[in-house]
């Protein structure tokens, strides 16, 4: 067996005003459908929470990416630990070890998450 079998690599990069030119206020039901409450809530928190929005949808994308098969926004779940992301899977996709790092400028948000399937 390869030392890199099970393992799938993602990456993400979102422009922020994407999310800025949607405001929450007047778009709840597009949020909802890509965001738990708990991630909007957190990204609410912060002045700048379009740059928030942005870095968890990189991170969802990414993970999408590193696993390969098609899953739901709402079944990933991000959320943050000593300052650095956390994500998991909901539903039963399968069981995965996920690492990730996020990093925000002044336009994007870029994500990169490792996956390793628990074989």
């Amino acid at each position: 067996m390869n030392e890199l079998d099970g393992v799938g690599i993602g990456i993400d990069l979102v422009e922020i005003n994407r999310f800025k030119e949607l405001p929450y206020s007047t778009n709840k039901s597009f949020y909802k459908k890509i965001f738990s409450e708990e991630e909007i809530d957190y990204c609410l928190k912060f002045s700048d929470s379009y740059r928030h929005f942005a870095g968890k949808f990189a991170l969802k994308e990414a993970l999408i990416k590193s696993i390969k098969k098609r899953i739901g926004f709402s079944d990933i779940l991000t959320s943050h630990l000593d300052l650095k992301p956390e994500i998991k899977i909901e539903r039963n996709y399968g069981e995965y070890n996920f690492r990730a790092s996020l990093s925000h400028e002044t336009d994007f948000a870029i994500a990169i998450v490792l996956s390793r399937k628990i074989i």
